[in-house]
């Protein structure tokens, strides 16, 4: 069972390059603290924990699917990783504006992905949300408030849309003459 933050890992989970040496055994816990995950850098434990969503996500039993469903996949659990690492982020720093922007942006290209994968295959759809532990809601839908200004602006634009009707409605009907006309003397030429 892998784990869904970097939070729940053991703090002396080595980094990938130093997880095989032999030479780790031997070493002092200082230098394994050094080495760890714990100590890495903010890019590094992005890559792991994009990794462990991937690993989640490749090893469902859907697994066979079309291309363009697995890219979704693992596109969602990018994004995922990427969000996770802006929250932990914004509970250190909740004043930093452009990275709440960036994660705001994230959610909503991942609620997007979702989406589509909720209308085109529901069942997978569940899965991945079940493995990558997403709670998805679907988007609000828009609603106007009415007001004066937009009453008026709208009352306008109606009366234009009519008067505009009426002129087309009268070439129209001009063209319709014009091309009855021609087809009468058409006729006329041909008996």
């Amino acid at each position: 069972d892998i784990p869904s933050h970097l939070d729940d890992l053991p703090p002396t989970m080595l980094k990938k390059d130093y997880a095989n040496l032999p030479i780790m055994n031997s070493v002092d816990d200082v230098v394994k603290r050094l080495l760890s995950l714990e100590m890495a850098s903010q890019k590094e434990k992005m890559k792991v924990k994009t990794q462990q969503l991937v690993e989640k996500v490749r090893r469902s039993p859907n697994d066979n699917g079309s291309f363009e469903l697995l890219s979704l996949f693992f596109t969602v659990a990018i994004l995922t990783a990427k969000i996770r690492t802006l929250e932990e982020h914004l509970q250190r720093h909740p004043k930093d504006k452009s990275n709440r922007r960036c994660m705001l942006m994230e959610l909503d290209r991942r609620r997007k992905l979702l989406g589509y994968l909720r209308r085109v295959n529901y069942s997978t759809f569940e899965n991945t949300c079940k493995q990558l532990g997403i709670q998805y809601s679907p988007p609000q839908p828009y609603i106007r408030r009415i007001t004066k200004r937009w009453l008026v602006k709208k009352a306008l634009c109606v009366k234009v849309f009519q008067e505009k009707r009426k002129l087309k409605a009268a070439e129209r009907l001009k063209q319709r003459k014009e091309w009855q006309a021609r087809a009468r003397a058409a006729r006329e030429q041909q008996e």
